[in-house]
């Protein structure tokens, strides 16, 4: 019988059996960006515009993957970026990504307001755990995670910069999205129309703000999202990455970054690395496609902190344009969730290997032996 190799031999095979066993506020949700939603096209049309010089006559040899990255090596030069509520696209899924990612050797970054506790992915994913944070208004919260993160075992912390203010999503409004999911005639029409989703979710529970939820008065679901909306600081400024260095001891990375100056001041204040993100098309409509600005942080940064890449990543060689354009590292949130909607408990191993295979195969096609060899296209 075929397996998932057949039929789904890439992540883009994966999206529409996702958008089939997710319901429609959760698929909207995952699926959509801001505005009318150009960054989401430019981020694929920038990517497909690269080209890569292939080499003939190299010879046999099986490309190398690995890479170190933060002091920690990893089998390959990508890993699983931060969503939020990840848990209703798919029940369990920071669980199910931070197993895939200590199984086969890449980072798992749990968004603060995805569903489970940093404590419950550390014990999952190992070492490759790490722990995304939005800058918070209650000093003692933000103290408090960081000290729970920290005991856990995490040692990367991912701060987002990105997100001054909520943006509007306009596809989320008209798809009627709450959460949570207001409990009305179409919702359970929806939700009856996605039983794979439903029974997984009766099993799992409902998605709840696991990390935060503990610092509120009550733990039900509606309680906590208006909870968290009065606790994360909207407008953060760089005396607040100076201290959360002074709070953080292990890695800190500053996600968001979009050109060479702000890459810099992130460096003065502390970062270890940092990530060029126009946060998937979901913030601001008009900012540059991700790998645009890629190249321009990279030569400003170089020597001196590692530079990660989002925002449109879907195939192997994706992971290699952006190599060949300063990165050197990728992170990935819609491909993964893409992956564990489409097919459950093994999406997160799946995922990984069939852009593990998509890496190797073009590399072979560019004559790279190793990751340095596409580096040196730069």
């Amino acid at each position: 019988m075929a397996g998932p190799e057949t039929h789904y031999p890439a992540l883009a095979y994966m999206i529409e059996r996702a958008r089939r066993r997710v319901p429609y506020f959760a698929w909207e949700y995952l699926a959509s960006g801001t505005g009318a939603e150009r960054l989401i096209g430019d981020n694929r049309a920038a990517l497909d515009r690269i080209s890569l010089a292939p080499k003939v006559a190299q010879g046999r040899f099986q490309p190398d993957t690995s890479t170190r990255l933060l002091g920690q090596s990893f089998s390959v030069p990508f890993g699983a970026g931060p969503v939020g509520m990840s848990g209703l696209i798919w029940p369990g899924a920071e669980l199910i990504l931070a197993q895939a990612a200590r199984a086969n050797g890449f980072p798992y970054t749990l968004s603060m307001v995805a569903n489970e506790t940093p404590e419950a992915v550390a014990e999952a994913g190992g070492k490759n755990a790490w722990f995304q944070l939005y800058p918070l208004k209650e000093r003692e919260i933000e103290d408090d995670l960081l000290g729970r993160a920290a005991a856990a075992g995490i040692r990367t912390l991912v701060v987002t910069l990105d997100v001054p203010v909520g943006s509007r999503r306009e596809r989320q409004l008209a798809a009627g999205l709450t959460v949570p999911p207001k409990i009305t005639p179409l919702t359970l029409w929806r939700v009856a129309q996605r039983p794979h989703w439903a029974l997984a979710t009766l099993r799992h529970g409902q998605p709840r703000f696991r990390t935060l939820e503990t610092y509120f008065p009550s733990s039900a679901m509606a309680d906590s999202a208006k909870m968290v909306g009065t606790i994360v600081d909207g407008r953060p400024d760089w005396t607040t990455v100076t201290r959360l260095r002074q709070q953080w001891q292990g890695n800190l990375v500053i996600k968001g970054i979009l050109s060479a100056d702000e890459a810099d001041q992130a460096i003065d204040c502390g970062a270890d690395a940092v990530v060029v993100s126009n946060h998937g098309g979901r913030q601001f409509d008009a900012a540059p496609a991700s790998i645009d600005a890629l190249p321009a942080v990279a030569e400003k940064v170089a020597g001196r902190v590692p530079v990660l890449f989002d925002s449109g990543v879907l195939w192997g060689l994706d992971i290699l344009r952006a190599l060949s354009r300063g990165a050197d590292f990728c992170l990935l949130g819609r491909g993964f969730l893409y992956a564990v909607a489409a097919l459950g408990a093994e999406g997160g191993n799946h995922a990984y290997s069939v852009l593990k295979q998509d890496l190797e195969n073009n590399m072979i096609q560019m004559g790279a032996r190793t990751l340095g060899d596409v580096t040196g296209q730069r």
